[in-house]
């Protein structure tokens, strides 16, 4: 449990941190990869790896890059203690089986979050689904699943909404295409369990659900479906996740951050008020019956 109101660090976030850390100390030292690399006999790749997050050094191997970069004291001792929590393994762990690793990354980014922008023009986000809904999104998606599969990955999402039941919870701002509440999945009684959920979690707090309407026309998702993730330490710079068919797409470089962000501050000007979306998602429930 995090402590102080702070957010729960996942170890993904942590090990991405750690990355962030260590390269500033290397840089600070007045040292590039490859002359840090040259004096303790390692490869530049090695190096590189561990800066940008690709491998989780050992604590060992911490030390010695402390011990070159002239680090020492609290901060020395703090950064080894974040070596070590950034190899302990999260929940979803037990789940790996079934999980790709980027999509464990996803997970743990997420966990650690403390706001997410989510944007989705076909389903639910996944945040805010329904066990049933979740189970024949899964089964009607584009991989061919195994019952047992499909059972397992409904598992892992509904465990990682139980970061919204937290006390320190991210701040989640879903917008949806109208596309999303019109198209039933599975059936009318999934579809309206699910619609009637999405109107109960959009009346929690830190939950905004706003819905672009039809006649809103063309407008700034038409290029499908992210999610923006800030962290409440400023040296954790926002991610924003992008998810394809040939493989997810993580994207730090402030010029995108910053693409993305203006595509979500227009998708909001193009929305519904919070209040309408949720009478539009209750209409649409309605007619279910």
């Amino acid at each position: 449990m995090a402590g102080r109101g702070t957010p729960e660090q996942s170890p993904t976030l942590r090990g991405r941190r750690l990355a962030l850390e260590l390269m500033r100390r290397r840089e600070a030292a007045g040292l590039s990869r490859e002359e840090a690399a040259r004096q303790l006999e390692w490869s530049t790749s090695t190096i590189f790896r561990i800066e940008t997050g690709r491998s989780r050094p050992q604590p060992g191997n911490v030390r010695v890059l402390l011990d070159l970069y002239g680090v020492t004291g609290a901060e020395r001792d703090g950064l080894i203690q974040l070596a070590r929590e950034s190899r302990q393994p999260g929940w979803w762990h037990s789940f790996r089986d079934v999980l790709p690793n980027p999509y464990e990354v996803y997970i743990g980014l997420e966990s650690g979050a403390a706001s997410i922008r989510n944007f989705e023009p076909v389903v639910i986000p996944g945040l805010l689904q329904t066990e049933e809904y979740a189970r024949r999104t899964l089964r009607g998606g584009p991989e061919e699943l195994d019952h047992d599969e499909v059972e397992r990955l409904v598992q892992v999402r509904m465990y990682r909404q139980r970061i919204l039941a937290r006390e320190d919870r991210p701040r989640l701002w879903a917008v949806i295409d109208e596309a999303v509440i019109r198209r039933v999945v599975g059936d009318p009684h999934v579809m309206r369990d699910q619609l009637r959920h999405l109107v109960e979690s959009a009346e929690q707090g830190k939950t905004t659900l706003q819905v672009v309407p039809f006649s809103a026309g063309a407008h700034a998702g038409t290029t499908g479906p992210f999610v923006i993730m800030d962290f409440q330490d400023q040296t954790d710079p926002a991610v924003v996740y992008v998810e394809t068919l040939a493989g997810d797409i993580y994207l730090e470089e402030s010029a995108d951050v910053t693409r993305y962000t203006i595509a979500f501050d227009r998708l909001l000007a193009a929305a519904l008020h919070p209040d309408e979306s949720v009478r539009l998602v209750e209409q649409a429930a309605d007619a279910l019956t």
